[in-house]
């Protein structure tokens, strides 16, 4: 077993330095825009450090981690506590390759209990970060699995039953990048930090003084006037070849996103939550509701300037007119200002072929479920974490219908799995959602049917969970958790409290 330092873990325990950032201009909020931004008057967007951790005699990564309160420069010359992985907000970008055994050490260096989930990776029931795998104040968490999926931009946050929008919306949140050799034979953008490019977008409100206002949540959560993207608020990037990659996580509590230019181009989406896409699909607007994500690849051409923006939702993301600009329907937000140099390097074209995606064939499910999200509530129940919801068995397909029988917006989340959307309100997914999907929107009166299956790893005591990801429906309530079971076997009493296996007190 793998242990976190002494010396990681006690650093971890004092305050956190200051994260300075030189040079600021808020973005803005409502449904106006601000004019172009003067040259200078944003700063540089910071990248978070990419941790690919250390590699031992056995071919098993290890990484380290520890959750602790800091405070940064969110706004310019104002100090915000937040919290973070290894830092003062958000955390490092963990990387790995398809195939490869992970390891980590990580330690709880805050004053209450938390958890550390691997959102859209496949992963042991026992070591997915849940909420029944609380990471208690001073203990350290020790998970290990063999990384087995495609090249996918994926994250992960804290998932304590009840408190995890306060923790996200406090700064807890990473990206994991994997990757494979198909992915790397497609010559992408691939450079990180240069044209390979993270974008953690999230929106907060500030009180006067720089502190984090978590009053007033609305009926979708904490919503926020305020765009910090990877931790700042008013940021820039340069582009030094003629065409970007950029790795966008919808990383807010409660509010969605359409993204597109300030000058309508088009660009290039390749992949989504999973991994690629079969083809890249060309496009002017994405909608990315919370916890999902999207690759795009941007061309610019020589001394060009252009600003991603989030755009009103359109239709209003199916709700009604009057309770549009309540749920942040209706706002316009200047995300991240694109700087071409005077000269770019020529790279690549993005291959017309991206990926081979099987054929989906639902003829034949093993099982049929229904999901009606109203309220805090799946099929008229909230969470309890005692009860087992349904047993599903490995490697046998399932066929999921998701209903929102709300006027509320909601999305929902499937644990360890991606699942491959067969059709909304009866109608083919569109292209952009044709890939591989473990979070997706669902509108108000919206029906949507899932294909998708629990593969290699089994646990009759352990559950995965699925949820509505605007973070505060997840905490009251609008969750579920299902075990995955051999044939011809039964889920197993759960645990009353949350299962601490695998932690190690310091």
């Amino acid at each position: 077993m793998h242990h976190l330092s002494r010396r990681r873990f006690l650093t971890g325990l004092t305050a956190v330095p200051i994260v300075v950032f030189a040079g600021c201009s808020s973005a803005t909020g409502g449904s106006e825009t601000t004019s172009p931004s003067a040259p200078g008057s944003l700063r540089p967007l910071p990248i978070p450090p990419l941790e690919t951790g250390t590699v031992d005699a056995d071919g098993t990564r290890h990484f380290e981690l520890v959750a602790a309160a800091g405070s940064s420069e969110m706004l310019s010359g104002r100090h915000t506590p937040t919290w973070g992985y290894n830092g003062s907000i958000l955390g490092p970008t963990l990387r790995a390759r398809r195939g490869e055994s992970v390891s980590f050490a990580i330690a709880n260096a805050l004053t209450e209990s938390t958890s550390v989930h691997w959102h859209g990776m496949h992963v042991p029931a026992r070591f997915d970060g849940g909420p029944h795998q609380t990471i208690t104040v001073g203990a350290q968490w020790n998970p290990t699995w063999v990384v087995d999926q495609p090249a996918a931009t994926l994250w992960y946050h804290p998932h304590p039953h009840g408190s995890t929008e306060k923790h996200v919306y406090r700064g807890l949140a990473g990206l994991f990048l994997v990757d494979d050799d198909d992915s790397d034979a497609l010559g992408l953008p691939s450079d990180y930090g240069v044209d390979d490019i993270p974008l953690i977008i999230q929106d907060r409100r500030f009180d006067a003084d720089g502190t984090l206002d978590e009053s007033n949540s609305t009926d979708i959560g904490l919503l926020g006037d305020t765009i910090v993207t990877n931790g700042a608020v008013g940021a820039f990037v340069s582009a030094s070849t003629d065409k970007i990659r950029l790795r966008i996580l919808n990383g807010s509590s409660g509010r969605l996103y359409n993204l597109g230019f300030d000058d309508s181009r088009r660009f290039q989406l390749v992949a989504t939550d999973g991994g690629l896409l079969p083809n890249p699909v060309w496009s002017s607007r994405i909608a990315l509701s919370p916890g999902e994500r999207i690759e795009v690849v941007l061309q610019v051409t020589p001394g060009s300037v252009s600003t991603l923006r989030s755009f009103p939702i359109e239709g209003n993301g199916g709700v009604e007119s009057d309770k549009a600009a309540s749920y942040g329907m209706t706002d316009t937000f200047d995300i991240l200002e694109i700087r071409a140099g005077d000269s770019v390097t020529a790279t690549p074209s993005v291959p017309p072929e991206l990926a081979t995606l099987p054929a989906l064939d639902v003829s034949n499910p093993a099982a049929e479920r229904d999901f009606e999200l109203r309220w805090f509530m799946i099929n008229d129940k909230q969470m309890d974490m005692t009860r087992i919801d349904h047993t599903s068995v490995v490697d046998t397909l399932e066929i999921w219908t998701v209903t929102n029988a709300d006027n509320w917006p909601h999305n929902f989340h499937v644990h360890d799995t991606q699942f491959r959307i067969i059709d909304i309100d009866g109608s083919p997914p569109p292209a952009e959602l044709a890939g591989w999907k473990d979070t997706v929107y669902t509108a108000p009166g919206q029906r949507i049917r899932l294909a998708l299956q629990f593969s290699e790893y089994t646990d009759p005591s352990m559950p995965y969970m699925y949820h509505c990801h605007l973070l505060m429906h997840e905490d009251r309530g609008m969750m579920g958790q299902f075990v995955v079971v051999g044939p011809g076997e039964s889920a197993e009493a759960l645990p009353m409290s949350p299962s601490h296996s695998g932690m190690q007190h310091n």
